[in-house]
């Protein structure tokens, strides 16, 4: 085939998902490569090498040595495959390099919650090798045409390839949260290796500091973000994060294409994290859901209380905070709460001591459990998203496709994937969960007392569930435009 038919992209991502996982970002870079492969697309992936990631991929073998990377230290690069059924493998990169990436903790930080101090040169790593793979310096004969990079962790990517005077692929830099950015102080641009005329404005400067993803913004061929809305915001002075100017300069090379979500995973029918599978020709097998996610977190065994759920890392982002303020009036009115999530302590702290004062009505669950996730998605009766700012989420279009309708605030990704319910839009069939704005504690509870009230109209709430049960949020649709978007780069 030729270029134009199948072109050839390597996928620079920081976390993948089965094997580590903080966020939107390793779902998107298990499920997206998965998605491009079925497009004549040949994608294939390049990940730091901590330990759960060798220990998770497939038949490695080691395919370069980077001896002598100035400004580094020594590492390998091992070809390995990423399964994700026993039907589908992914080719992947990994680059070993036991000084940087084999360590216990997170990808980013240690057990105790602190950013790795030499973040900039584990992350510098993955975007050197990244260039050198996407250049004609590659020791490889696969060559990309599209050096795909996600998030400042891959930002450097399409700045090392800018100052590479041979061939090399076009950049494409996908934005999925602004707000982290890879700042690092001004003299970390010469110890990664990149020249110092580089730090200014017009190049990886970000208000007198260095900035990874201010570098994959400024230097690459194109920029998505994870949703139509959320590209809008980021041109703002509002959600801009400082890079709003940038992202306005830039708006003809910017593209807002909403994610998709692993259909299979989750999917209510066939669901092994469920205690009663359904759809939506047996709605009411969903009861069973709710009974054992309230025997399980100890509330009340109510089959007729509305059950309201959580699933997010409690922080000011989230906007996890404004249910704290109005626990007592959703105890009142009565409803019952159950949350799953971590981050900040205070939030935390505030989370647990909610169960000491209701018990019975708010129950909380500290840390992440994939399978209670998918349990609260099946068991509760609304899902709660009131986040400040979300570039896509995901939870939202879990919920729908789950028979849950989603309580979101007005923004990102959440207002192009939630349709407001309201007589017009339940009588044309598109109401899918319920919109609040503004973002205040008060309009969140208005909002989840107007939905409250559509539950107990069990006529038009069934007819709310199947609504969004019937919506597409797969991957395919975003893959043929991430494919179309290549296919622009290469003509």
């Amino acid at each position: 085939m030729s270029a134009l038919q199948e072109p050839r992209i390597l996928f620079i991502t920081s976390e993948v998902y089965p094997l580590c996982k903080t966020g939107g970002l390793g779902d998107v870079s298990a499920a997206l490569p998965a998605a491009l492969r079925l497009q004549q697309t040949d994608t294939r992936l390049l990940l730091p090498g901590y330990p759960q990631v060798l220990a998770g991929v497939k038949y490695k073998s080691k395919v370069a040595e980077f001896g002598q990377l100035a400004h580094y230290p020594p590492s390998f690069l091992l070809s390995a495959r990423l399964s994700l059924s026993k039907a589908e493998n992914i080719p992947v990169f990994v680059i070993d390099c036991p000084g940087l990436f084999q360590r216990e903790g997170g990808p980013y930080m240690d057990a105790l919650g602190r950013d790795w101090p030499d973040n900039a040169l584990r992350f510098g790593l993955l975007s050197k090798i990244g260039a050198i793979l996407a250049s004609d310096a590659s020791p490889l004969a696969w060559r990309p045409h599209i050096a795909h990079c996600n998030d400042w962790q891959s930002g450097l990517t399409p700045a090392y390839l800018h100052y590479h005077r041979g061939k090399k692929a076009a950049t494409l830099v996908t934005i999925h949260n602004l707000a982290y950015q890879g700042v690092f102080p001004p003299g970390t641009v010469v110890q990664l290796g990149l020249p110092a005329e580089s730090f200014n404005m017009h190049g990886v400067e970000y208000y007198g500091n260095f900035s990874f993803l201010k570098a994959g913004l400024y230097y690459a061929d194109h920029i998505t973000t994870v949703s139509p809305n959320y590209a809008e915001e980021i041109q703002t002075d509002n959600l801009g994060f400082g890079l709003q100017g940038l992202l306005a300069a830039r708006k003809q090379h910017l593209t807002g294409i909403i994610n998709g979500i692993d259909t299979r995973e989750w999917n209510p029918a066939t669901d092994r994290h469920l205690v009663k599978n359904y759809n939506n020709l047996n709605l009411p097998d969903k009861a069973a859901n709710k009974h054992a996610l309230q025997q399980q977190m100890g509330l009340a065994p109510d089959p007729d209380i509305p059950l309201l759920g959580v699933v997010s890392r409690l922080n000011h982002q989230k906007g996890t905070d404004l249910l704290i303020q109005i626990a007592p009036q959703l105890v009142k009115l009565p409803a019952q709460l159950v949350v799953l999530g971590s981050d900040q302590a205070e939030l935390e702290h505030q989370f647990s001591t909610l169960v000491q004062t209701y018990p019975g009505s708010i129950a909380v669950r500290i840390g992440f459990d994939e399978g209670l996730s998918h349990l609260i998605e099946a068991g509760v009766d609304c899902f709660l998203m009131p986040s400040r700012f979300e570039p896509c989420g995901l939870n939202q279009m879990y919920s729908q496709r789950y028979g849950t309708p989603p309580i979101v605030h007005a923004t990102g990704g959440l207002l192009d994937t939630v349709v407001d319910y309201n007589p017009s839009t339940l009588a044309d069939g598109t109401a899918s969960g319920f919109l609040f704005y503004p973002m205040q504690a008060d309009t969140l509870l208005h909002t989840i007392q107007q939905a409250i009230r559509a539950y107990h109209n069990k006529k038009n709430w069934q007819r709310l569930q199947k609504n969004g049960m019937a919506k597409d949020f797969g991957w395919p649709a975003s893959a043929a435009t991430y494919r179309q978007i290549y296919l622009s780069l290469l003509s």
